[in-house]
């Protein structure tokens, strides 16, 4: 239980392990939930899918200036959820993530991952006895959510994407070029330049206030202790291949017509891997949703939920959420 907010107000957590839909794949799931909570209902509960390289904990649960971001969701009276996809995280690493990555086919593309959120949010709709779930999807992992979305129908309430993976006419970030093996070594202290490098030079010290990247580097690091090399992570390589294939080939992986549900999209004015016009272009072929809304924070970039101005895209996640859902406590 966390009592870490100003007010000390109470937030339950747990992680669990859950059966994939493969023999010998395990999920991890992390839950965030207010503690005086007396019931749950779809519209208050919201399932969250990470990005290409960090897993769930790093993203979008590293408890800085009172809590995370799931803390934060947690105390505003939202039964919160964190799947890692398999090879990340907390859940079952393939075997030829044992082995050096050379030569190996690229782990866990987006379509897999679909398939693990779509067994994460059937565990949570049997669990909380709910009909439907909100998605979030952060980076690579809004195009898992997206796609989950676009197939799933009525099962999703609503759908937050969060500087959202999208088709782009130029190189990304993400993808170095060269031969892709089965996973990726990450360092997160090589990562820290690159962070602060997308922002304008004067503003790259106060971009990530002091202490947060230090907490962030501790838990993105615990997520990986087999890692074979020291300070780094692994990360499967089958989002790099779902960029050269997909994102940067003119070959989206779903149909943004075909999702139904209210919609947020949330972008960042410095995001060099998935820029504003990539999101405007996704924002504008969502023209079957039933309201949709696009939020650019000033001042951020992809990595804007840990950095100085989240609030802006807190208030702008829980603000959507808090239109549609049912009368409840406040926490």
């Amino acid at each position: 239980m966390r009592t870490d907010s100003p007010s000390a107000r109470r937030v339950l957590s747990d992680t669990r392990l859950i059966p994939g839909d493969t023999d010998g794949v395990h999920l991890q799931l992390i839950n965030r939930r207010p503690a005086d909570a007396a019931a749950f209902s779809a519209e208050r509960t919201l399932v969250m899918m990470h990005g290409a390289t960090f897993p769930s904990a790093s993203l979008f649960d590293v408890p800085v200036a009172g809590g995370s971001f799931m803390d934060a969701l947690a105390r505003a009276g939202y039964d919160v959820w964190a799947v890692d996809a398999r090879g990340y995280g907390g859940s079952t690493r393939p075997p030829e993530m044992a082995r050096p990555p050379d030569g190996g086919v690229p782990l866990t593309p987006a379509r897999v991952a679909v398939r693990d959120l779509a067994t994460a949010v059937a565990f949570v709709r049997r669990h909380r006895a709910v009909d439907r779930v909100n998605l979030l999807g952060m980076s690579w992992g809004a195009t898992v959510a997206g796609a989950l979305a676009a197939e799933a129908g009525d099962a999703i309430a609503g759908l937050i994407l969060v500087t959202p993976l999208w088709l782009s006419a130029t190189p990304l970030r993400v993808d170095s070029g060269g031969p892709l093996g089965a996973y990726r070594v990450v360092s997160p202290k090589a990562f820290e330049a690159a962070w602060r490098a997308a922002a304008p030079e004067p503003e790259r010290q106060a971009l990530i206030p002091d202490g947060w990247f230090d907490a962030w580097e501790t838990v993105t690091l615990a997520t990986d202790p087999g890692s074979p090399d020291a300070g780094t992570i692994r990360a499967p390589s089958g989002a790099v291949l779902d960029v050269r294939e997909h994102w940067t080939a003119g070959n989206p992986l779903y149909d943004p017509s075909a999702i139904t549900c209210p919609v947020l999209v949330v972008c960042a004015e410095w995001d060099v891997d998935v820029r504003l016009d990539m999101a405007q272009d996704l924002f504008v072929r969502l023209s079957g949703a039933r309201a949709k809304r696009l939020v650019a924070i000033g001042g951020g970039t992809h990595m804007v939920l840990m950095e100085r101005n989240r609030q802006q895209a807190f208030d702008a996640v829980i603000g959507f959420l808090d239109e549609r859902a049912e009368p409840g406590p406040r926490f």
